[in-house]
């Protein structure tokens, strides 16, 4: 059979989305070195002894001012998800939250130094300077690399399951991480058909000069069950004429940051999964620090708040103040949590565990006020000190859901390889999980967490938890 070929076409202006993330990662340093050099002019000039130069910043600027860039870049860290980026709100929102607690963890350390110990001046013109060049550059990005020029063009192969309900996951996405040109399929009956929009527009035979055509840069390859030997053939040929091709989960986990459970074959967790879980040692006792430090601070706290917050509960519902529950740990190990109680007396009357819901009518007045800003959770920091959970990880849920859940949801007990979590990935991207679909997504994104896991994914968590409880955004 002759295909035909054509030379490969450089595609320098068509970003992927790791070359998206580098280009706002290289604008927001430069962006907030600017800021840092204008601070640190704004300061000398107050300086009664010297003006701004070399002797001025070995003398009078202590070394930590010289992180304030990358701890501004790790503030920013939400917003390094292509989409959010590709979005005004969303950047808006994520460098007004930079600065805020910015501005809140120098206010803390203000109050716990030493007089005139701290650069006030420096400080705040940085925080101000760079939360202004950061959203200008942030909405010319928007502006400039979302436009078609830098859209990759792109053709799924495969118009069957798997790549069907791939074009609806891609078609409700705004703004849109590429340019669908259409599908590939060798089933003649789909031929010529539209999938959500997007037409079938041959078989593997016509592939290559489709390619041609339509000037394709990717190829997406969606084809859950057997491959057809012609079909693997013009893939290899593709990919030896420039063209990159990748798989559907691969993408849907860059884009979505969630593993396609319901598109997965069933031995994916043996072949696959377990694999990618494993981590180092040094990533376990780094995180296990971070579990001791989180939970010592969380326990100070909560012994601080207690009597606040008991007297809250009480007088609002009366006792008890707190409960505890039976949870489900790393490989399915038992241990007690304890909470603040947030439902009226017998939420569950006749013993069978229900799930907590959006707007749940259960919860009581004061119990609104601390599921929105997570402190129900906060007598949860002792399990956390005591090792049965983590700082971050998926929820701890209950046995009898466990078991209900894992006859109805594919690859469900794989979230229990790891700790559980104060909060996790599936916490701060998905609400309360009331139906079966949601708990398939909700999974979705703790299976992407246990794929995926590093230090710099969990402080990302953390931080966008503690904008979660500034800005009352439990339920």
């Amino acid at each position: 059979m002759s295909y035909y070929k054509a030379p490969p076409k450089p595609l320098l202006w068509r970003l992927r989305s790791q070359e998206r993330r580098f280009i706002l990662l290289i604008g927001d340093f430069t962006m907030s070195t600017v800021a840092l050099v204008t601070a640190l002019w704004v300061w000398a000039q107050t300086d009664q002894w010297l003006s701004f130069s070399f002797q001025f910043l070995i003398e009078r600027t202590p070394t930590w001012f010289y992180i304030l860039p990358f701890v501004w870049i790790f503030l920013l860290s939400e917003i390094y998800d292509i989409r959010r980026a590709s979005r005004r709100r969303d950047t808006v929102q994520g460098v007004g939250f930079a600065a805020a607690v910015s501005i809140g963890l120098y206010l803390i350390l203000f109050f716990v130094s030493e007089p005139n110990a701290l650069p006030r001046r420096g400080v705040a013109v940085f925080i101000l300077v760079s939360s202004a060049l950061t959203l200008l550059w942030r909405l010319f990005y928007i502006k400039i690399f979302t436009a078609p020029l830098f859209m990759r063009r792109v053709l799924i192969i495969g118009a069957g399951r798997a790549g069907s309900a791939f074009v609806k996951v891609i078609r409700e996405m705004w703004p849109l991480p590429f340019f669908i040109t259409g599908l590939i399929d060798d089933d003649p009956d789909k031929i010529g058909c539209e999938i959500f929009g997007y037409p079938v527009l041959g078989g593997s035979t016509q592939l290559l000069q489709i390619i041609q055509q339509s000037n394709i840069s990717d190829l997406i390859f969606a084809i859950s069950g057997e491959m057809k030997p012609e079909m693997l053939s013009v893939l290899l040929e593709a990919t030896e004429q420039g063209i990159e091709v990748n798989t559907m989960p691969v993408v849907y986990e860059d884009l979505l940051g969630r593993v396609p459970i319901l598109y997965l074959h069933s031995d994916w967790i043996l072949r696959s999964f377990t694999d990618h879980a494993q981590v180092s040692g040094v990533y376990e006792f780094v995180k296990r620090l971070i579990d001791l430090l989180g939970g010592l601070i969380g326990c100070i706290f909560t012994i601080l708040t207690f009597p606040l917050i008991s007297l809250m509960i009480y007088f609002d519902s009366g006792g008890p103040v707190l409960y505890k529950q039976k949870r489900l740990g790393k490989n399915g190990e038992k241990h007690i949590i304890y909470k603040y109680r947030t439902m009226i007396k017998d939420a569950e009357k006749d013993g069978k565990a229900i799930p907590a819901v959006e707007n749940d009518q259960r919860v009581t007045r004061v119990g609104r006020i601390l599921r929105k800003s997570h402190l129900d959770e906060f007598p949860q920091f002792i399990n956390v000190l005591r090792g049965e959970m983590s700082m971050v990880g998926p929820r701890a849920e209950r046995l009898e859901l466990v078991e209900e859940l894992q006859t109805k949801v594919p690859f469900y007990r794989a979230r229990l390889l790891v700790k559980p979590g104060m909060t996790g990935w599936a916490q701060v991207n998905f609400g309360y999980a009331s139906t079966v679909e949601d708990t398939t997504i909700k999974l979705e994104y703790d299976l992407y967490y246990i794929k995926h896991r590093n230090i710099l994914l969990d402080f990302s968590i953390i931080i966008r938890t503690v904008g979660a409880v500034i800005g009352f955004k439990g339920q």
